[in-house]
């Protein structure tokens, strides 16, 4: 039976120059999605990519296997040594469980923060567009998405939530104790750099904003009081800044020992704190070996983090909880997917006796005529409807107990429904497990129903 399964890696298992070997550009993800799910050989694959983690979800008839394929594939772009410790992977409900975390922001460096709902949303949309998304992990992670939604509204734990951004602009205020009159150097001016750029704001740093694109680093500066500058100035303001918070989505260092030999000349002395938010990083970490530098980079943010999280604990438990409902939800809607195409079959094969036993009696009854045709072949329909009746009643009240595929699968064991009679078109990925059942009453097949 399909299943699901989830190879990765991210900041609980990995450092950030192992990571960001792994990093996807937003623009790289279908791309990057279609070749692995080639690769491993999958229909339905998602590829999650944030300055966090680098997760592949998929659906497998042997997810074991398709598991390993993928470990081998992630593999190859890491350290020999490294693979092994840092790679993790998850089959079946864990990977549901996972994913319903991972969205909710419970399994964040900052729980409760509030950019990986995004990021996973366009990771799947970027799987949508890859042609890899299908019924289950459809179902999967728009129930995601569902359940990050109840976390956030039936929970506080995104009362006073801080982004990775915004801990940085923390750390930067924990350097100087005040970053009034101080001058901040924002490199980069996508989604990291905006929210960056929103909390310093707040502070009343004298902030300047540089980007390939001088549009976005212009429009960016006007919306938060700041000041765009041309990037061919780069090392001036370098040379000039208090603090530089990098986050620009470059796949190389963009801070070299050799961009910075000059420029660490022209401070005296004077010291530089950087600190680098992307993923893969922008500062190459000899920088933070040379003289009055001072280099921070999203793993250095883990003791602000946890400063956080201690605060979070108790609504947590309860996002916990409210993760553990759902998921009980989706297992459901997942045994009425399995339970439909048993019954089906289940009337099949009881129609398929009982048509073939009509006819044996019917040749044995030379002359019969049309009218008592017609009752025993409004017997024998009836009979079936009341022998299936009570247990298909049962097999549906099962659909949402937590033992139900237990009871289908006795069913299939005890009236040997094997796997090719099972196939059958799929309920919509959006159905609920009443939808699922509703129009498999016995009388549905053609039959009159149960006899009164």
């Amino acid at each position: 039976m399909r299943d699901f399964m989830v190879v990765g890696l991210s900041h609980r298992t990995a450092p950030v120059e192992i990571r960001e070997r792994l990093a996807v550009a937003p623009e790289r993800l279908q791309q990057e999605l279609r070749e692995i799910a080639a690769t491993i050989g999958v229909d339905e694959a998602l590829l999650i990519s944030t300055c966090n983690r680098v997760e592949l979800y998929a659906t497998s008839d042997d997810p074991i296997e398709t598991a390993r394929t993928a470990r081998q594939t992630l593999a190859q772009r890491l350290p020999d040594s490294a693979a092994e410790a840092v790679l993790y992977q998850e089959r079946g409900i864990d990977v549901i469980r996972h994913a319903f975390r991972v969205a909710s922001s419970l399994d964040s460096l900052v729980v409760g923060e509030p950019q990986i709902l995004g990021q996973v949303k366009e990771a799947f949309d970027a799987a949508k567009g890859a042609g890899t998304v299908g019924t289950l992990l459809g179902r999967c992670f728009t129930q995601a998405f569902a359940t990050a939604k109840r976390v956030r509204n039936e929970t506080g734990i995104a009362e006073g939530t801080v982004s990775v951004s915004s801990i940085a602009c923390e750390l930067a205020k924990k350097i100087f104790g005040n970053l009034e009159g101080r001058r901040t150097l924002l490199l980069g001016a996508g989604e990291m750099g905006e929210s960056a750029a929103r909390t310093l704001r707040q502070t009343g740093t004298n902030l300047h904003v540089i980007n390939r694109s001088e549009d976005r680093a212009r429009a960016l500066a006007e919306s938060c009081g700041g000041r765009a500058v041309p990037y061919e100035r780069l090392v001036v303001e370098l040379a000039e800044a208090d603090v530089v918070v990098a986050s620009t989505a470059s796949p190389k260092f963009i801070l070299t020992p050799e961009l910075m030999k000059g420029v660490v000349r022209t401070r005296r002395h004077r010291p530089l704190f950087i600190i680098d938010i992307a993923v893969p990083r922008d500062v190459d970490p000899r920088v933070g070996n040379m003289d009055n530098v001072f280099v921070y980079d999203v793993d250095d943010l883990q003791q602000v983090a946890e400063e956080n999280l201690a605060v979070r604990a108790r609504e947590a438990a309860h996002a916990e909880r409210i993760i553990e409902e759902e998921v009980e939800a989706f297992l459901a809607w997942r045994r009425s997917l399995e339970l439909a195409p048993t019954i089906v079959a289940l009337r099949k094969r009881f129609g398929q006796v009982a048509d073939e036993e009509l006819r044996r009696a019917l040749l044995r009854l030379e002359g019969i005529s049309d009218s008592d045709r017609a009752v025993l072949e409004a017997m024998s329909r009836s009979l079936v409807n009341k022998l299936l009746h009570q247990p298909m009643m049962q097999l549906k009240a099962g659909a949402g107990d937590p033992d139900g595929a237990l009871l289908i699968d006795a069913v299939r064991r005890l009236f040997a429904i094997a796997e090719d009679a099972l196939e059958s078109e799929m309920p919509s990925t959006q159905s609920s497990p009443e939808a699922n059942l509703t129009h498999l009453t016995p009388a549905t097949t053609g039959t009159t129903g149960e006899s009164k």
